[in-house]
């Protein structure tokens, strides 16, 4: 991701009185990594699933606790969608603007015309502190979810807060 797609964000924050607790660290692709590197970060950690439905025609940013492993399957009948999958590398360049590993909440600044619907799993629902990439992973940034809800607000997303089914 260009620094001035990092840049916008961090203006974008600062314009919403929204200040980030940040952290740099080596490039992290995948939860699994950051357990390998043994991270200390405050915050909740995040699995960050860039979902599609079966034609293409419905996208999902779907957040929920890192240790968790969603049953697309059942998700995709529990919330009447057909058959969910992955998002390939190019929907995921197309509608987020990001590159795979990069994928958090904060990626929604750039679904312009939100065509990216937002599912929060109910237990990460109650965590007040979350970590999320700013569009690289390279840096998490922990934002209060307050604050997160405030940047939510201003990107016209609303949370639909879901209970995972898991394997």
């Amino acid at each position: 991701m260009s620094e001035s797609a990092t840049l916008h964000l961090e203006r974008v924050l600062q314009q919403l009185h929204i200040q980030a607790l940040q952290y740099e660290h080596p490039p992290l692709h995948t939860c699994d990594e950051a357990d390998k590197l043994q991270l200390e970060r405050a915050g909740t950690r995040i699995k960050n699933l860039f979902l599609r439905d079966n034609y293409g025609r419905r996208h999902f940013l779907l957040l929920l606790r890192a240790h968790l492993k969603v049953d697309l399957k059942t998700l995709s009948s529990q919330q009447g969608v057909s058959r969910l999958g992955f998002a390939s590398d190019a929907r995921l360049e197309k509608y987020l603007n990001i590159k795979p590993g990069c994928v958090s909440a904060l990626a929604l600044i750039n679904d312009t015309e939100q065509q990216v619907e937002l599912w929060i799993d109910r237990g990460l629902w109650s965590a007040q502190l979350w970590q999320c990439h700013p569009l690289n992973n390279t840096k998490t940034w922990v934002l209060t979810k307050p604050q997160l809800q405030q940047f939510w607000q201003y990107t016209h997303h609303t949370p639909h807060v879901i209970d995972i089914p898991c394997l």
